[in-house]
């Protein structure tokens, strides 16, 4: 099947834990790994991988010695990744763990997250929850990355989403749209 297909079969069930149609473009995994700086991070982490567009771009950019993993809830999708990727460990679990997998693989702190989530699907009580466990596990200076579709930006969950971030992290940038993405996104670049 593919990755079109399964996205939206995994979206049609699951619309508040996918959050959208199709998977994100190469374009916006290009945008998405960018900006981290690879020769000195040595943990990451990503979030909700889908099928693996991320995970492929930082698989190609992260140092040698850098320790990597992922988190994916969607079995199918978890699937994907793996198949995609087959280097990379994908956790099936949830983002609120992180801690106790970060635990397993030996990573006292993570230098950047890479996050493919839909926050703006997400109920607040779960957007904090992530939050919180992420934030045990990133140190300051850590950073983070996730995108957002323009569309979303002025719903009720977007502005309490961009609020979390500007109130969390010490620096928050937005990065140049991706046209060549289905919708249009763009990435919150953020520095703890």
């Amino acid at each position: 099947m593919s990755d079109a297909l399964t996205f939206l079969k995994n979206f049609a069930r699951h619309p508040t834990q996918v959050g959208a149609i199709a998977p994100s473009s190469e374009a916006l995994g290009e945008m998405m790994v960018d900006w981290f700086d690879w020769e000195k991070i040595r943990n990451v982490v990503e979030f909700g991988p889908g099928t693996g567009v991320f995970t492929e771009k930082i698989a190609n950019r992260k140092h040698p010695d850098c320790n990597f993993f992922s988190i994916e809830r969607s079995a199918e999708l978890a699937a994907k990744t793996r198949a995609r990727c087959p280097d990379v460990v994908v956790y099936e679990d949830s983002a609120t763990r992180v801690a106790e997998l970060c635990r397993e693989q030996s990573m006292e702190q993570i230098d950047a997250i890479v996050c493919g989530l839909p926050w703006a699907s997400f109920p607040e009580s779960l957007q904090r929850e992530i939050f919180d466990a992420m934030l045990t596990m990133l140190p300051p200076g850590g950073q983070f990355a996730t995108f957002a579709y323009w569309q979303g930006v002025i719903l009720p969950a977007g502005i309490r989403f961009s609020r979390r971030l500007s109130e969390t992290f010490s620096s928050v940038e937005r990065s140049p749209t991706v046209w060549r993405n289905l919708p249009p996104a763009f990435v919150y670049r953020c520095t703890r």
